[in-house]
């Protein structure tokens, strides 16, 4: 087990505290380890649900649902039609 060097003092309702002493019961450890776990799996669950842009985009290229070449060519020559009509405005 690391070494602890910072002491906390927290303030909870009846209810909370309650709940954190039949947590650290039932895994049979200190209430601060299970806060520490508690902090742990809600770092991993958030990180879990997180998307990763650049793993999706390699999904997207692999799985070949992406655009074909014409029509990305299509939208890019109506975004510059576009975009050459706003400007002359």
């Amino acid at each position: 087990m690391a070494t602890m060097t910072y002491r906390t003092t927290f303030a909870f309702d009846q209810g909370t505290i309650q709940r954190l002493k039949k947590l650290a019961s039932r895994w049979s450890v200190s209430q601060a380890e299970t806060i520490r776990r508690a902090l742990s799996q809600a770092e991993e669950r958030d990180a879990a649900s997180q998307p990763d842009p650049v793993s999706m985009l390699k999904k997207l290229h692999t799985s070949g649902r992406g655009l074909s070449k014409k029509a990305g060519s299509a939208y890019l020559k109506e975004v510059y039609q576009d975009r050459k009509h706003w400007r002359a405005s």
